[in-house]
């Protein structure tokens, strides 16, 4: 026995048509040195480490040469932590009835808040000297932190574009006969 409401064969949310996005950006953290650059800094750290080990090793210090090698093995894992870290990522998406924030770590991890833009207050904390250190979306009583991993400008950028978006999405859809 089926509900009157349903009508078999028809999926009611894959009719319903999408919303369109006021803002939308996926944030990820800056990293300056690219793969070719790693490989080439740690070529130069492996050569240099290997030629000052083997001075050490002609002189009669041979242990030296195991802990040039040894430095040189944690500067490739510290780059390659740091790698790891840069696969994670935020994507804020605004439309008319809802802002959506997804956040998934290095690892994989997801994590979703999906809040009315009506409710929601904007907040930043900023410093005088260093521009603004903290980005909020606060609603019904949770605080959810964005742009965590952002520079000060960049934090700028996204709050005015990201307040922009509210304030649009606080006016209402918008009718145009035209389009």
């Amino acid at each position: 026995m089926t509900a009157g409401n349903d009508f078999p064969g028809q999926d009611l949310e894959a009719s319903a048509p999408e919303e369109p996005k006021l803002f939308s950006a996926l944030l990820t953290p800056h990293r300056s040195l690219n793969r070719t650059g790693f490989i080439v800094l740690m070529s130069f750290i492996t050569v240099v480490s290997f030629i000052a080990g083997a001075v050490f090793w002609w002189l009669g210090a041979w242990p030296i040469f195991g802990f040039f090698g040894l430095d040189a093995l944690v500067i490739y894992w510290a780059f390659k932590v740091n790698f790891r870290t840069a696969r994670a990522s935020e994507e804020i998406t605004v439309t008319v009835s809802e802002l959506r924030v997804r956040r998934i770590s290095h690892r994989g991890h997801v994590a979703e808040w999906v809040l009315n833009p009506l409710w929601v207050r904007f907040e930043q904390i900023a410093h005088e000297e260093f521009g603004i250190e903290r980005l909020y979306l606060v609603s019904r009583g949770r605080r959810v932190s964005i742009g965590s991993f952002l520079g000060p400008d960049e934090k700028a950028s996204l709050s005015k574009a990201l307040t922009a978006a509210l304030n649009a999405a606080k006016r209402g859809p918008t009718y145009n006969p035209v389009a």
